[in-house]
């Protein structure tokens, strides 16, 4: 074999250079194909008939015409003769309007298998009070109806600033919380909103002197005392069971306790009109004075040997009694003339408030109170 010839070198280099490092690609000779397949159709009909089948397959604008007038043409799931939503009245009969106050229909409560909700009956919000304005006026006018004012938490409002300074002079308990609190209770609120009591609460100066000269005239008087009291329906019986056994004022913390709200008054069945609820602004500085004017001051705790039962009561007593988690506070505590225990089984954690409170107010109006 010869390679003299440039021409056959230089074509054979090309050659390997085009195909080197892969295979070439085949073409298809449709008239060879015929004649080596003499009993197969033809191909190329079969090709055109493919592509016309490809230009109406899926994703392809005919697909996309077809599915629009199958989904017009659907069957519909619902009766012909119900209105269309713009056919519809407003206001269907007998449906809801969230806007109106629906009443709980006690007659619920009657039929079979059904159990009303706890929060049916009980659902009364305690009254709430927004707007810079408006808490300015309550604090200035009737601060013994507001039990807590909330602001809002780093709200950097210097009208807000001056108003919780307006708060603290006027011995309302104050609390930083959250906008969506706030939002909560009331709206628009401008960053505050006031808590508000059921019943306006007595100035301990305006009714101080009563009970100092009741000790010169001798007159008995009875004064209860309740701190750290967070549940409202035990702050109710509370003050349902002073009521009942002779109490002549209850005293209330400034803080630290649940407001005079409607679950209050509830649970109080009416006591609530009827007595006599002070919040002093210092309520240590007053429970002070009546030792000095010669109160006798009471605690009820589980922790002390002295007994309830057989103690010897003075005519003129402060009882004091503290929440059940709590306690009495350190400074009632110390100013008691006697802790007082009410005999218990030890299994027994503790006396519900109110029911420790009843049970102190009998013992010593058991022998007071003419049957």
């Amino acid at each position: 074999m010869s390679f003299n010839n440039d021409d056959s070198r230089r074509g054979f280099g090309n050659d390997r250079k085009r195909h080197f490092g892969r295979t070439a690609r085949p073409t298809f000779d449709e008239a060879k194909f015929n004649r080596e397949h003499p009993d197969e159709p033809e191909r190329a009909p079969e090709r055109r008939e493919f592509s016309q089948e490809r230009r109406g397959g899926i994703g392809s604008q005919a697909h996309l015409r077809r599915d629009r007038d199958d989904f017009a043409n659907r069957p519909s799931r619902f009766d012909s003769d119900r209105p269309s939503f713009g056919d519809r009245p407003k206001r269907i009969e007998g449906e809801r309007n969230f806007g109106e106050r629906r009443e709980f229909d006690k007659s619920r409560a009657n039929q079979e298998n059904f159990v009303p909700a706890v929060g049916d009956a009980d659902a009364a919000p305690q009254v709430a009070v927004g707007g810079i304005k408006e808490v300015e006026e309550l604090l200035n006018k009737n601060p013994l109806q507001v039990h807590r004012v909330l602001f809002m938490h780093k709200s950097g409002n210097p009208k807000l600033y001056e108003l919780q300074k307006l708060a603290k002079r006027a011995h309302v308990h104050v609390q930083q919380v959250d906008s969506k609190i706030l939002d909560s209770y009331a709206r628009p609120n401008h960053g505050v909103v006031a808590l508000m009591n059921e019943k306006e609460l007595l100035n301990w100066m305006d009714v101080r002197e009563e009970f100092f000269k009741a000790r010169d005239t001798g007159e008995k008087k009875l004064i209860a005392v309740a701190t750290n009291i967070e549940d409202p329906r035990n702050l109710g019986a509370c003050i349902r069971s002073s009521l009942a056994l002779g109490v002549d004022i209850l005293l209330l913390p400034a803080k630290g306790m649940c407001g005079i709200t409607p679950s209050v008054a509830r649970t109080s069945a009416g006591a609530l009109e009827k007595l006599r609820i002070c919040r002093p602004d210092n309520l240590e500085g007053a429970i002070g004075e009546l030792k000095m004017a010669g109160y006798q001051i009471l605690g009820l705790d589980a922790d002390t040997e002295t007994n309830l039962a057989g103690f010897d009561f003075a005519d003129h007593v402060v009882l004091a009694v503290g929440g059940e988690d709590v306690g009495l506070p350190p400074f009632i505590k110390k100013q008691c003339d006697a802790v007082l225990r009410i005999p218990m089984k030890p299994e027994a954690h503790s006396y519900n408030a109110s029911v420790a409170l009843s049970l102190g107010l009998y013992e010593y109006a058991r022998l007071r109170i003419k049957a």
